[in-house]
């Protein structure tokens, strides 16, 4: 885990309400095979909307990381 991610080690997108962070970890390499950042999960569209998307869009996409690791 690298000093980026640390902020949201204890994040629960289910429970956590505030505003949610970003799950950039700094590792930015897209993987050719998954086509998700090798770092944060996300696919390059996810990666591209995250600075304009509402909260709720923002909620769906950690939700789908955080479904992405489980499945690893």
């Amino acid at each position: 885990m690298t000093a980026a991610s640390d902020s949201f080690e204890n994040f629960n997108p289910l429970t956590d309400a505030g505003p949610m962070p970003s799950p950039c970890t700094g590792i930015c390499q897209m993987d050719a095979q998954s086509g998700l950042c090798k770092g944060c999960q996300r696919t390059i569209d996810e990666i591209i909307d995250w600075g304009v998307a509402p909260e709720a869009k923002k909620r769906q996409i950690w939700l789908a990381i955080l479904a992405r690791r489980s499945a690893q």
